[in-house]
């Protein structure tokens, strides 16, 4: 029970219907979406694409997406892998040779094709009960009205916009500026290809004047991809990963997804009793950072695209490997050097979940990598390419190694809970790199120290990696003080880590809806 004394915000509960997302215009059209009669995976559509204009420095049509959907009437749950490949004219080999020895960060050889919007026409057509012209309307409607740019996302548009270059300045900035606080965005652009995929499906997008004005983009900018390319994209249902950690279920999406990452670390964890420690203290802190080091460089080890990993995610996720791994831990001692982290540091995602009156479930995350993406749009319409690309490595005969077809390691992963064979939790935690990390705290948080779901996510978070262990504001400077004599390299994040959204579905009927204020989100439900 949170002090009502102090600041915070409390969970929503509600009966029918529940959304959780990262900002309020797509948690209403969600929630508007399912009280005209659509089901969770409608309101999920409607509320993501929506996010794209709300939050456009995170994610949107040039994007990616991952999902878990457990449908109405089973405690089964699907995953859907909406991630696209490599131009076929990727080659790691030719761009060593031009001296590089990590992928671009931005830039065009990092664009990897589209496959958000494939994977969106896929789960309508599968699960959906609204047809796409119903389901697109509330974006369509937004992006030609325009959306006031909310406080997180202009702090963020100020940073992220001086990586955008030639046309996606014109689409994204304001008389060469970033939108200020209040300001109303638009995209007309957008708006008409949103019209195109309402009338024809993903037709509307992977053909005809929105694939060519793609591909005549990405191709003046010295892209080697093709209308072939972009025709091939294709979304697939696979199974969700799945590892327990006090008695509780944890389900990750598969690879080329992280999340099998997060079950790792848990399963590290579980070594230590960290339910007889200050869940805000620095031991704890301490054991997490350990373990995400160890963890994090068994992924970047062995995740990629399924096809090419020499590995599966069952070693990652046997016990045996985290025993293995557990033993290396010093308690009182950091590790002398953090593992190194093989994918670019990145905090641009949105994530989001509905759960609707027959108690069907989606979980689902959305994103362009960095914050625009590569910085590069479409000259037409005004489509921020994504920079996925970013994520595979250039080393030889690595199971990540970038090349044509192949799909990229992931980062963003929507996640599920199972307690006593019922899904209890969808939900997800953004923030590039620290998902995982983010995904075993708060699965920790919930079953170790009892919080319930907002204070689960507004607990202060740390995270060690490529920079040091970073320690957010909400740590008092004793924490701060412990980890650096432990020999962490201690620094306070310009920027919160993360941000979350879950919804807890009840066995009495009650849904509960937690939303991170690290973001400007809530949760809704009817």
């Amino acid at each position: 029970m949170r002090d009502f004394q102090l600041p915070g915000r409390s969970a929503v509960y509600a009966t029918n219907g529940l959304c959780a997302t990262s900002h309020p215009l797509a948690a209403k059209v969600a929630v508007d979406m399912l009280q005209a009669g659509g089901n969770a995976a409608d309101a999920a559509i409607a509320a993501a694409v929506l996010l794209g204009i709300c939050e456009p420095q995170m994610t949107g049509i040039g994007g990616d997406c991952f999902v878990l959907v457990k449908p109405a009437g089973t405690e089964d749950v699907v995953a859907l892998n909406g991630s696209g490949r490599a131009p076929m004219g990727l080659d790691a080999a030719t761009l060593r040779a031009r001296g590089l020895t990590a992928m671009p960060i931005r830039g065009i050889e990092s664009v990897t094709m589209p496959g958000a919007i494939d994977a969106f026409c896929r789960l309508n057509a599968d699960y959906g009960l609204k047809g796409l012209d119903e389901v697109l309307a509330p974006a369509i409607r937004y992006a030609e009205e325009g959306v006031p740019v909310a406080p997180r996302v202009a702090f963020d548009w100020a940073a992220d916009g001086e990586a955008l270059t030639g046309a996606a300045r014109r689409f994204y900035l304001a008389g060469g500026a970033a939108p200020k606080l209040g300001q109303v965005f638009r995209a007309p652009g957008q708006a008409e290809v949103l019209r195109r995929i309402a009338r024809e499906g993903r037709k509307g997008f992977y053909e005809g004047e929105v694939a060519e004005d793609m591909i005549a983009s990405l191709r003046a900018l010295g892209g080697t991809h093709t209308m072939e390319d972009l025709a091939a994209t294709a979304c697939d249902w696979g199974a969700p990963v799945s590892g327990t950690y006090q008695g509780v279920e944890l389900l990750e999406h598969p690879p080329n997804g992280q999340g099998a990452t997060a079950i790792l670390m848990l399963n590290i964890l579980a070594h230590f009793d960290l339910a007889a420690l200050d869940p805000l203290g620095a031991q704890r802190a301490h054991l997490e950072a350990e373990a995400a080091k160890l963890a994090y460089d068994a992924r970047n080890r062995f995740i990629a695209d399924p096809a090419f990993m020499t590995r599966g995610a069952d070693y990652l996720t046997a016990p045996v490997t985290a025993a293995k791994l557990a033993a290396l831990i010093d308690p009182a001692r950091a590790m002398a050097e953090p593992a190194k982290l093989t994918e670019a540091v990145h905090r641009d995602t949105v994530y989001l979940t509905v759960v609707d009156r027959d108690r069907m479930a989606v979980s689902l995350i959305y994103s362009i990598f960095w914050g625009f993406g590569a910085g590069l749009a479409s000259d037409r319409f005004g489509i921020n390419f994504q920079n996925r690309g970013a994520g595979f490595t250039l080393t030889p005969g690595h199971p990540n190694e970038a090349a044509g077809g192949k799909r990229p390691m992931h980062t963003i992963i929507p996640a599920m809970l199972k307690e006593k064979g019922r899904i209890t939790l969808p939900f997800g935690v953004m923030g590039g790199q620290y998902q995982p990390c983010g995904h075993a705290r708060f699965v920790s948080n919930l079953t170790d120290y009892g919080m319930d779901l907002q204070q689960a996510m507004d607990a202060p978070r740390s995270f060690s990696g490529s920079e040091g262990m970073q320690v957010e504001r909400g740590y008092s400077e004793a924490v701060r003080a412990g980890l650096a004599a432990m020999g962490h390299r201690v620094s306070i994040p310009d920027e919160p880590l993360g941000g979350s959204q879950a919804i807890h579905i009840g066995s009495d009927g009650t849904l509960i809806g937690a939303s991170d204020p690290r973001k400007d989100g809530c949760a809704l439900g009817y």
